[in-house]
Formats: structure tokens, C-alpha cells, sequence
């Protein structure tokens, strides 16, 4: 290059036209080229550090934002805002993210219903309206009766307030309904009991402390079990389980006269739940250990010398759920069958050797089991896609129910005493749908589906199989266009979990639909850590295996870039909860494989964690940082730590939510804090805080669609996308 260009760049003004040796006046010594400018970081809000470290089991700790943790003070509070502010102001200026907004209206606006659940002569069902923001639960007298409102939280709320509505449970005989009623969407919870035909609401059955309670009706419609959590306030919140107690609540007494029939553990790191049978003479309660092992205490209501709690079940680091039914108990357990395996034993002969083998574990994975018309009911799992087969009482296979596809199976609902029953359906390209059939029947009808504008035929679903850092074969659904190339250019959104036994099927997802119409692929990796393949695969990705689970997402994401899908610098991963601590690991560990991540209500601080929240009782999934051997583990591998000073991290949005009282928003705001401030990329790193929503998110269709445009808008404008002109 001739000294006139180098000139003319050096003061920016273009190249040069036309050439003459002598363009450089005798008296100007010429001008060196400046070295090219380095990324510019976007000016973050300020975040002070503080000289805090911790010394566990020999080693230092350094936590420079744990002045973020206390989220009640006016400064944290004044931090928050001013990220949120900056979030916002980022992504609402990105261009696209007006027609998102529009087209996500048109995807979540749209009229769904649920199976109905029978209870006597009455039916209930849940009902989404294109029109309203929440879901409504309706009742009906008889299959075909006209539909009348039961539960509308859109009516709930006042003054702002937003009231969510929690789980819902009807009396037996259909008469009265017990349900939960939630501040914005959070854990926390207060149960209340209706009478159905007349809407009126008892002033007297009010429960508090229902964060973890279900109702478990007696036959009688008189009362029913639950869990009860004290909200004293001086129980530190990671303290809370341990003191969790069972109670009856027979209706129309002062729920804090309600007598408690097991007491509270006293162990942080477990729960209880009740269960009693169909017909009222067993009480079950079970006591959990996390995610892997469960003992179970058992009641005859019936015999007055059955006042102790009996052992049901108590082995060693395993499940088991108990099922009666007609003078037997049904019992399915992973006690040496990783998929499981079904037992069966006169009610009079509980005793474990008297158990008889009914469904030997199976080559698929048996994923959960009804008693319907006298039928045995399971739901499988096989290579992640779902199945529903019918067997007899003894175990005798009648039938698999033929699905439209390949899919998911959810929601089977149906009573031990009638044949018919619903399930519902979903693929990755077909919008849920219910179905209705019959343990007798060999055909399946459509009772609904949900319409969504979706033209679903431009795209291709496949299974691939690849291998992770240490050999493990792990499956992975790619869904993209028909004719996308294999050349690397298409924007890859990665999805993943891989913990606490979920498995991620191939559910339907509106959401996923403005970014395949843009040019984008989507894919969704069965990690260990989940429940695809069975209780080994779950327990090969936790504890001091965890990093399992976040090499297997990383091997996910080196077969998208080898094998031509996409390229580093156009795919984005995205996780929520435990995903979002497996997108962090991955983040800080390969940041260079990443173009953007979206980091959703994660847990990030893996050596405090367990001080916080619902903390306690994930111990038995991750470990605690008090054990020294799991310590070093999760030290090793959590994502707070892990992030090193001058290195360049790819464009982060966390997505957090002001009352998630389950994993605690500190872990979401020292990550940032410590991102922001370590990253020498010019890659944004925002921190969203949702308003009025828990861990799950708000229950605001509105607030979804806002939070989906922004996740979008900020995804496609990392890899130069322009949402689909329809």
C-alpha cells in the first residue's frame, strides 16, 4: 500500500482517488497507521467489589459481590434497577423486535384446553382464552354440561396486586375444590377450599405455610392431608423444609387446631408429602431425600391399634411409589432397575418379600403408571420419545396405544374405576392435542387441539446420536428447515437441562417458531443428569459426576459446529434453573464456542447456594460445599468462580424474576456484577429482572410475550437475523 492510502486511513478519510508520487507535503513527515482499536465495552452500571474470601477446606474463596446477596437494601435495590434499566434500554432498540412482539401475540393469544379430570358426576378442565391473561378453571355437571367458571385469577387481584393461581384439587364427589392462591407468581402460597355449585368460598378453611401442599381428599369429602410449612419468620428460609409437618384439615375447623399426623423431620435436606388411598384406609407419607432416594411410612386408618407409622419402603438410594388398589398394593420402583419395574402385594402382605415381580424392568424406561378401569396404565420412555401402553392388574401386556407420531405423552387422566380416560399429545411440529380412549378400546379419538398459526411443513425433525469428552453416546433432537445447508451458516439455538430426573421430550413450543421462520435451527440435547435413559443416566450427572452433564452440553455443541449445522460465532445456547447453571458452566468454560447465551432464574454460586432459598433440599443432587470432597467439585465447576478477568465472554442476557423464592436472584446478579466487570469483550452482558413473577416466570400472557420478544430481538441481532415478514 502506497504512503498516500496509509495517510488518508490514518486520519480517516477514505482511500484515495487518483495517484501522484508527491501527495505528501515536504514540511508533514508522513503518519504511521494506529494500531486497529480493541472492543469498546459497553459502560455497565457500577458495581462496587468488597475484600470477602472465605477459607473451606484449605482454600481461598474470593466473593467480591457478596454485598449482592442482600437484596432488601436500598443500594442492592438501586443496583438492580439501574441493570434492569440498562437491559432494557439495550434490547428495545434492537431492529425486529416490534414485529416479534406482534407475531408472539399471535402465538400466545390463542384458545387451549386441558383433559378433563372427573370427580363424581362433575368434570374440570382448564380453559386459555385468546382474549385474557390467565388461564381459567371451569366445571361442568356431566360430560356434555354447560361450562361454568370455577377458579378466574383474572378477577383475583386488586390494586395491582397480581394473585397467581397454584394447584387445584377437587373433593371426590366433585362438591368442594381446594386450591392455591400465590403472590406474582411465586412459590409461596395460601390454600383455600370452595363449595362449586354456589362459588362461595370458605372464610374459615384458609391455609397458610401451603408452599408445598397438595390436597390429599379422604372419601368421605370431609377433609384431606396436606404438607404445612411454618412461616414463622424467624425460620431462616433454607431452614424452612426440615420443619415441615403433615396435617389434616377437616373442613370447616380452625386450620391452626389441624392435628399433625407425622411430624417435621427436623433435616433441611428433605420433604414430606401425604398420600391416601382410593379408599380411604391407607395413609402413606413419603419422605424425601432429593431427587433420589425416598422412604416411605405407612398408616391402617381402619385398625385403631395401627397408630405408629409403619416402614413401607426404606432402602438405600433409590424410589418408589405405592399405588392401592382392590385389597393390593402397586409399587413402582428403580431399586435394581434403573427403568424401573413394577411389584405387586396383597395389602394384608406388605412385607418386602412377599412382593411379586409384575412388569420386570423394561428395555424402555418406565416413566410413571395410573390405575385406570381396573387397568394398568404406563406411561414410556424410549430414546426420549414417548409411549402408553395398557397391561392387566398382573402385569399382562394388552396393548400399546398408537400415537399420531413420534412425540411426547402428558397429562394421562382417568379413575381406577372407569375405563375411559384422556392423554394428551405433542411433537416438536404439532401444537398439543387430547385425545380420549379406553383401556378396552383399541382406537384413540381427538377431544381437542390447540390451533396455532404455525405452517409447520417447512421443517424436519431428527434424532442424532454423538459422543461426549468421556465416550458416553447422547441424543439430540435438531429441528431446522428442510432444505437448510450444511455449510455452518445457519443460527443454532441450543437447548438443555440435565438434572433432578427431567426429561426433555419433544414437546411443542410456540416460541421456538419466530426463530425458525427467521432462518434459525433449534436443538435440544438429552444430557445426563435427566431421567431419559433411566436413574444411571441421572446419577451419572450429579454430585461428583455433575461435570458430566456440562460436557455432554459442550459435546452438543462441538457436533452442531463439526458437522456443518452451524458455526461457533452463530450459536446461542439458551437454559433455565438448573439450565441455568448448566449454561453458565458451559459459558465460563468454553466461552469461545458460544456466540450468545441466555441464562434463565440460574443457580450460579455453587459453594453458597445451599444458605439460600429452596437451597437445602437440592443437596442430594449437587452436593454441599460443607463436605470436602464435594467442595472441590463444585468449586471446580460453578460458574460464579469459574469466570476469569480479561477474557472475552460471549453476549449474556440473564433473565431473572423479583420474587423467585426458590433459587434465590443473587446468584443471577453476582454473576453479571462479575461478568460485566471481568469480560474484555464488547459482547453485552444484560441482567433482566422481571417484575411480578417467580421462578416459573410471570403468569402474564403480556409480560411472556415482552420477555420472548426481548430474548429473541437480543438473540437475532447477535447474528444478524430479521424476523420472517408473514
Amino acid at each position: 500500500m502506497k504512503k498516500t492510502v496509509i495517510f488518508a486511513i490514518a486520519l480517516g478519510l477514505g482511500a484515495c482517488t487518483g495517484g501522484t508520487e508527491n501527495v505528501v507535503p515536504d514540511k508533514v513527515a508522513p503518519v504511521e497507521p494506529e494500531a486497529p482499536a480493541g472492543p469498546v465495552k459497553p459502560e455497565y452500571p457500577a458495581s462496587r467489589t468488597e475484600a470477602v474470601t472465605d477459607t473451606l477446606h484449605g482454600t481461598d474463596v474470593a466473593d467480591p459481590y457478596r454485598w449482592l446477596e442482600e437484596a432488601e437494601t436500598d443500594e442492592v435495590q438501586a443496583w438492580m434497577k439501574a441493570q434492569d434499566d440498562f437491559a432494557r434500554g439495550h434490547i428495545h432498540g434492537l431492529p425486529g423486535r416490534d414485529a416479534l412482539t406482534k407475531r408472539l401475540e399471535e402465538l400466545y393469544y390463542v384458545e387451549s384446553l386441558s383433559a378433563p379430570t372427573k370427580r363424581g358426576t362433575r368434570f374440570f378442565l382448564r380453559r386459555r382464552h385468546p382474549d385474557r391473561e390467565k388461564a381459567i378453571i371451569y366445571w361442568k355437571e356431566g360430560k356434555d354440561g354447560e361450562e361454568k367458571v370455577l377458579l378466574d385469577p383474572n378477577t383475583m387481584g386488586k390494586d395491582g396486586e397480581n394473585v397467581s393461581l397454584g394447584g387445584w384439587y377437587p373433593s371426590w364427589d366433585g362438591k368442594k375444590v381446594a386450591y392455591k392462591l400465590k403472590q406474582n407468581n411465586a412459590d409461596e402460597a395460601t390454600m383455600y377450599v370452595m363449595e362449586v355449585a354456589t362459588g362461595k368460598v370458605s372464610d374459615v378453611d384458609v391455609i397458610e405455610g401451603a408452599k408445598y401442599a397438595s390436597a390429599s381428599w379422604t372419601p368421605k369429602n370431609d377433609g384431606f392431608y396436606y404438607t404445612w410449612l411454618p412461616v414463622d419468620p424467624n425460620i431462616p428460609a433454607s431452614d424452612r423444609p426440615g420443619h415441615a409437618t403433615v396435617k389434616f384439615h377437616k373442613l370447616g375447623a380452625d386450620p391452626k387446631t389441624d392435628p399433625v399426623v407425622h411430624e417435621k423431620t427436623g433435616d433441611p435436606k428433605t420433604f414430606l408429602s401425604p398420600q391416601i388411598s382410593r379408599n380411604g384406609r391407607y395413609l402413606f407419607v413419603y419422605k424425601w431425600f432429593g431427587w433420589t432416594s425416598v422412604e416411605i411410612y405407612y398408616r391402617d386408618l381402619k385398625n385403631k391399634k395401627h397408630k405408629d407409622w409403619q416402614v413401607f419402603w426404606k432402602p438405600d438410594n433409590a424410589q418408589a411409589f405405592v399405588y392401592h388398589w382392590k385389597g393390593h398394593f402397586y409399587v413402582m420402583t428403580n431399586k435394581d432397575a434403573p427403568h424401573q419395574s413394577i411389584w405387586r402385594t396383597k395389602d394384608s402382605e406388605p412385607a418386602r418379600d412377599k412382593w411379586k415381580l409384575i412388569v420386570p424392568e423394561p428395555e424402555f424406561v418406565i416413566d410413571d403408571f395410573e390405575i385406570i378401569g381396573d387397568h394398568l396404565v404406563l406411561s414410556k420412555l424410549q430414546n426420549a420419545t414417548s409411549g402408553l401402553q395398557v397391561r392387566k392388574l398382573d402385569g399382562t401386556l394388552v396393548r400399546d396405544v398408537k400415537l399420531p407420531d413420534v412425540g411426547a405423552v402428558f397429562g394421562v387422566q382417568g379413575l381406577p374405576e372407569e375405563p375411559g380416560f384422556y392423554y394428551g399429545y405433542t411433537s416438536y411440529t404439532t401444537p398439543w392435542q387430547i385425545y380420549e380412549t379406553s383401556v378396552t378400546s383399541e382406537e384413540s379419538t381427538l377431544w381437542t387441539e390447540v390451533k396455532i398459526p404455525v405452517d409447520p411443513s417447512p421443517y424436519a425433525v431428527e434424532q442424532v446420536w454423538y459422543t461426549s469428552k468421556d465416550g458416553t453416546k447422547v441424543s439430540m433432537f435438531i429441528v431446522r428447515r428442510k432444505d437448510a445447508p450444511n455449510d455452518g451458516s445457519t443460527p443454532f439455538l441450543l437447548y438443555g437441562y440435565g438434572g433432578f430426573q427431567v426429561s426433555l421430550k419433544p414437546y411443542f413450543s410456540s416460541t421456538i417458531y419466530p426463530w425458525l421462520e427467521a432462518g434459525g435451527g433449534y436443538a435440544v440435547a438429552n444430557l445426563r443428569g435427566g431421567g431419559e435413559y433411566g436413574e444411571e443416566w441421572h446419577k451419572d450427572g450429579m454430585l461428583l459426576k455433575k461435570q458430566n452433564t456440562f460436557d455432554d452440553f459442550i459435546a452438543a455443541a462441538e457436533f452442531l459446529v463439526d458437522k456443518g449445522y452451524t458455526r461457533s460465532e452463530h450459536l446461542a445456547i439458551r437454559g433455565g434453573s438448573n439450565g441455568g447453571l448448566l449454561v453458565g458452566a458451559a459459558m465460563a468454560q468454553r466461552p469461545d464456542l458460544f456466540g450468545a447465551v441466555v441464562c434463565a432464574v440460574p443457580l450460579l454460586d455453587m459453594v453458597r447456594y445451599h444458605l439460600h432459598g429452596s437451597g437445602k433440599t437440592w443437596i442430594a443432587e449437587y452436593g454441599s460445599a460443607d463436605d470436602a470432597e464435594q467442595f472441590a467439585a463444585l468449586h471446580a465447576y460453578s460458574p460464579y468462580h469459574a469466570i476469569k478477568p480479561e477474557s472475552a465472554y460471549p453476549a449474556t442476557l440473564l433473565l431473572s424474576a423479583t420474587n423467585d423464592d426458590r433459587v434465590d436472584p443473587f446468584h443471577a446478579r453476582k454473576f453479571a456484577a462479575r461478568v460485566q466487570a471481568a469480560t474484555k469483550s464488547d459482547a453485552p452482558i444484560l441482567l433482566r429482572i422481571e417484575q411480578q413473577a417467580g421462578h416459573g416466570g410471570a403468569d402474564l400472557v403480556k409480560q411472556r410475550v415482552e420477555e420472548s420478544a426481548d430474548v429473541y430481538a437480543f438473540l437475532m441481532s447477535r447474528f444478524g437475523m430479521t424476523p420472517a415478514d408473514r
